[in-house]
C-alpha cells in the first residue's frame, strides 16, 4: 500500500513539473534576438504556454492574437512585412511576457548537406582552409547579415524544437570563427546581401559525412512511389546511426518548420556516391521539405560535387573512375526535372585532386547566389552553365549544340578544348578533337569515321576548360545517358 502510494505521489510530482513547464511561456529556439524575419510573406510565430493562455503577439504595426491549446502549443500569423534595416523588438504576451530585440525584414535562407557544406571558412579539423581565409574572415562584418546554426543531433522521431543551436547572432570575423559556419552558405548570403541591399538570415544545418536519406522527412520518400518503402527503424535503446532515414531531419530540420524561408541551398552527395536513383532520393528531399514547410515550390538550389579521388589515385568509394560522372547525371536529371531549382558545376574550382573538399567556397557561393538573383529574384545575371542540348553527325564529325550559353562558347584558358571522347558503332570510346565552331563544338577522332556518341568530362578527375563567355563551366555529359 506504502508502494502505491509513493508510486501516485510521484506521478502527481511529474505532472505538477510538466503543468509548471508549459505554464511558462516558451518560443522555439529559431526566435531570438537578432534574427531577420522573411519579408513579402505570412510569417509564422508559434510557441508553448499553459494550455487554454490567451497569447498576444507584436511586431511592426501588427497585433495579432491566439489561444494555447490543450497540450500547450500555439500559433499566430504576421501579414507580409516590408524589408528593414530598423532593429525592431517581436513581444510575446502569454501570461508572462517575452521580447525579443534587435530584428531585422529581409530575406532568410537555409543551407544545409554534408561536410562541403558544413565546410567553414578557417580551420575544420582535417581540412584544408578555404582560399584566402584570413583575408576574408577579417573583412567578414556585415551586422545586417545574421546567422544561426543547428548543431549536430539525432532522433528517431520529429523533435519540436532544437536540442543544440548557436543564436541568432549578426555576422562577424569572431562569429563565424567561432561557431564554425558554412563557408558556402556565408558567401551564398554576403553576395544577395550586397545585390538585393536588404537584411539577410541564414540558417545552416548541416553535418559532414551524411547521406541524403536522414535529411528527408517520411512524407518525402512517401511521395515518390520507388522509395515508399522507406521507413525509420524503431532502435528501442539502441544507438541511433547517422546513417537511418530521417533521423536528421527529425532533429535539425523539423524544429525550423515552419519559420518562414525563402529558399534553401544544398551541397551533399559524396556519401550517396555509389547511388543510381540519386534523382529520385532528391525528389523525396525537396518535395518532402516543401510539403512539411508549406510555402509551395520553395526555390532549390544545389551543388554538383567536385571532381575528387582518394590520396592513391583509385577511383573511391565506387567501382570506376565513370562512377562520379554518371552521378553527376544523376544530379543534372534532378535540376531538370524538380520544378524550381538549379544547380552549380564545379568541375573547374578545384586546386586539389586529391581533396574531396575544395577550398574555393567564395564561387560556390557566387554561382549559387547567381541562381537565386536570377531565378528567385529576376536580377538579370549568367546563372546557368552551359548544357548538352543535341547532336548531329556531319561526315566524321559530332555537331554538338548547347544550351544557355551566355554570349557563346570559349575554352577557360585559350588552349585547345579537353576531356571530349567519341565512340564509333563498336561503342568504344577514345579521346577527340574538338572544335568551336559558331554556336556549336565539332568533336572528330582519328580512326573514327562514323561517329556514334560523344561524351565529355567523363571521369572522376575531370577539369575541362570549354565555358560559356560568363566562364560558367559546361556541365560533363554522354549521349548516350541523357538527362531528358
Amino acid at each position: 500500500m506504502k508502494f502505491t502510494r509513493l508510486l501516485a505521489l510521484l506521478a502527481t510530482a511529474a505532472l505538477a513539473g510538466l503543468n509548471s513547464a508549459r505554464a511558462e511561456l516558451t518560443l522555439p529556439a529559431i526566435f531570438g534576438d537578432n534574427m531577420v524575419l522573411q519579408q513579402q510573406m505570412p510569417v509564422p510565430v508559434w510557441g508553448w504556454a499553459a494550455p487554454g493562455t490567451p497569447v498576444t503577439v507584436t511586431f511592426a504595426g501588427q497585433t495579432r492574437t491566439a489561444r494555447a491549446d490543450a497540450a500547450g502549443q500555439w500559433r499566430v500569423q504576421l501579414g507580409k512585412l516590408k524589408a528593414s534595416f530598423t532593429p525592431q523588438n517581436l513581444v510575446i504576451t502569454a501570461g508572462d511576457t517575452r521580447t525579443l530585440t534587435n530584428i531585422l525584414v529581409g530575406e532568410v535562407w537555409l543551407g544545409s548537406g554534408q561536410s562541403n557544406m558544413e565546410k567553414p571558412v578557417g580551420l575544420q579539423h582535417g581540412q584544408k582552409p578555404t582560399i584566402n581565409a584570413e583575408q576574408e574572415l577579417a573583412a567578414a562584418n556585415f551586422p545586417n547579415i545574421r546567422i544561426f546554426q543547428a548543431d549536430k543531433v539525432l532522433s528517431a522521431t520529429p523533435l519540436t524544437d532544437l536540442k543544440k543551436f548557436h543564436a541568432w547572432q549578426a555576422c562577424s570575423s569572431n562569429a563565424l570563427d567561432t561557431v564554425h559556419f558554412s563557408a558556402a552558405l556565408y558567401f551564398f548570403g554576403r553576395e544577395l546581401h550586397t545585390n538585393l541591399n536588404v537584411p539577410i538570415g541564414l540558417i545552416h544545418s548541416s553535418w559532414g559525412g551524411t547521406r541524403i536519406e536522414p535529411w528527408t522527412p517520411p512524407v518525402g520518400f512517401a511521395s515518390v512511389p520507388s522509395l515508399a518503402d522507406i521507413h525509420t527503424p524503431d532502435f528501442g535503446t539502441n544507438k541511433i546511426p547517422t546513417t537511418a532515414p530521417s533521423v536528421l531531419y527529425n532533429a535539425m530540420i523539423a524544429p525550423l518548420v515552419p519559420f518562414a524561408l525563402r529558399g534553401a541551398i544544398w551541397y551533399q552527395g559524396e556519401s550517396n556516391l555509389s547511388d543510381t536513383n540519386y534523382d529520385a532520393k532528391m525528389a523525396a528531399l525537396i518535395g518532402g521539405w516543401r510539403k512539411i514547410w508549406g510555402e509551395g515550390n520553395f526555390p532549390f538550389y544545389f551543388v554538383e560535387i567536385a571532381p575528387f579521388k582518394d590520396p592513391g589515385g583509385k577511383p573511391i568509394r565506387a567501382g570506376t573512375a565513370e562512377t562520379e560522372p554518371q552521378f553527376w547525371v544523376q544530379q543534372a536529371r534532378a535540376a531538370e526535372h524538380i520544378k524550381k531549382t538549379g544547380m552549380i558545376v564545379t568541375t573547374d574550382l578545384v586546386d586539389d585532386l586529391n581533396d574531396i573538399h575544395p577550398r574555393d567556397k567564395a564561387t560556390v557561393g557566387h554561382r549559387l547566389a547567381a541562381l537565386a538573383l536570377d531565378k528567385t529574384y529576376d536580377v538579370e545575371v549568367p546563372s546557368e552553365s552551359p548544357s548538352f542540348e543535341k547532336m548531329k553527325i556531319s561526315g566524321n564529325k559530332a555537331v554538338l549544340k548547347f544550351e544557355d550559353t551566355h554570349g557563346g562558347l570559349k575554352s577557360r584558358d585559350g588552349q585547345p578544348l579537353t576531356w571530349f571522347e567519341v565512340a564509333g558503332a563498336d561503342g568504344k570510346f577514345v579521346p577527340a578533337d574538338a572544335q568551336i565552331v559558331g554556336k556549336t563544338v565539332e568533336v572528330s577522332a582519328a580512326g573514327v569515321d562514323a561517329p556514334k556518341a560523344v561524351r565529355f568530362a567523363w571521369s572522376e578527375t575531370a577539369q575541362p576548360n570549354l565555358c560559356n563567355a560568363a566562364g560558367l563551366p559546361v556541365a560533363p555529359f554522354n549521349t548516350l545517358m541523357p538527362v531528358e
